[in-house]
């Protein structure tokens, strides 16, 4: 059952986010309000808690948060906020969590966001930021860690890697991400009357500021429809609050159907991004992330959590099996 405090946490998304997502004119409105306060500085606490260094990449900034000492591992951290948003602190303290528990050192890009910027700006920004960890670090021990629009570019960036001949990262971690922006499926319709937070015509609006121009059913908007066959390992968190679902539990379907290991946790009653506020279920998620990145055994409970949930996930799946064969026939007709 849902905590109180995700209800409440709910109920203010509803009253206030959502907003931002009911209609092309509100998002513009929110990323002209937004563009006013946002500071992707990290918190105060955090330097005082890590080593953050800062340089820069065509122009951009990136943070490095150290590594515990004689730890090689790296995460490279993509923050969401549907292409048009600045990180924000939410962000920073699951960075920081992830950071404190793992040891591992995590690089984070302020990449260039949309409308001021597009697509071909973004992964030119973090596609550099890769090449350059590349340089340092070994590609197994690299992570790909992202939320929403997040882990979007975190597969993309995995398909434009191989796309050009480089070693992909080991795992993705991937966060309520937004994987198919193309509307085929029926049931993100559906889906968007339970989710407090998301909407779709704010959404396509984003996409269209971000998107270059790019068809939506292109793999570099919508990776669904690329070569999962690349993929690494992939640990994905989706609940069953969030319009997004619908499509993450395809491309779970379809990656592992592509040869791609996929653990799968579906969090009943949860909305967009939950991992990043601090509440039961998140901590339960950060959990799952943290076992996942180090292969530690989960205890007896958390085995049946992630049994449970990948029963619940498999009922949903099968209940868009429609829905995917009709994908699998768009995709025949694409190679035709």
């Amino acid at each position: 059952m849902p905590s109180l405090k995700s209800h409440v946490v709910s109920f203010v998304l509803r009253h206030s986010r959502k907003q931002a997502f009911s209609s092309p004119e509100n998002l513009q409105r929110w990323i002209a309000a937004a563009r006013k306060t946002e500071d992707h500085h990290p918190p105060a606490a955090l330097h005082q808690r890590f080593e953050i260094q800062t340089r820069s990449v065509d122009g951009f900034p990136v943070y490095e948060i150290a590594p515990k000492a004689g730890e090689h591992k790296r995460i490279l951290y993509l923050h969401g906020g549907a292409y048009v948003f600045e990180i924000t602190p939410y962000h920073w303290y699951l960075i920081a969590d992830m950071a404190d528990r793992l040891g591992y050192g995590i690089t984070v890009p302020i990449y260039p966001i949309a409308p001021e910027h597009d697509f071909h700006a973004m992964f030119g920004m973090v596609g550099a930021v890769y090449r350059q960890m590349l340089d340092e670090t070994e590609a197994e021990d690299i992570v790909f860690m992202g939320d929403s629009a997040g882990g979007n570019m975190a597969v993309v960036l995995t398909m434009m890697a191989a796309d050009e001949g480089l070693p992909v990262p080991s795992r993705h971690v991937l966060i309520s991400p937004g994987l198919d922006v193309s509307l085929a499926n029926p049931e993100v319709f559906e889906a968007e009357r339970n989710d407090p937070w998301l909407g779709i015509a704010g959404g396509r609006e984003a996409i269209r500021l971000y998107s270059a121009g790019l068809d939506p059913t292109d793999w570099r908007i919508s990776p669904v429809y690329g070569d999962l066959s690349v993929l690494p390992k992939t640990l994905l968190l989706t609940g069953s609050r969030d319009l997004l679902t619908p499509d993450n539990l395809i491309f779970a379907q379809k990656a592992s159907a592509a040869g791609v290991e996929v653990e799968l946790i579906y969090e009943e009653g949860m909305f967009h991004v939950w991992p990043l506020i601090d509440m039961p279920e998140a901590r339960r998620a950060r959990q799952h992330i943290v076992a996942f990145l180090t292969d530690d055994a989960y205890t007896r409970a958390e085995r049946e959590t992630v049994k449970s949930s990948t029963k619940a996930s498999s009922q949903h799946t099968n209940h868009f099996g429609q829905t995917i064969n009709r994908l699998g026939e768009r995709d025949e007709i694409a190679e035709h």
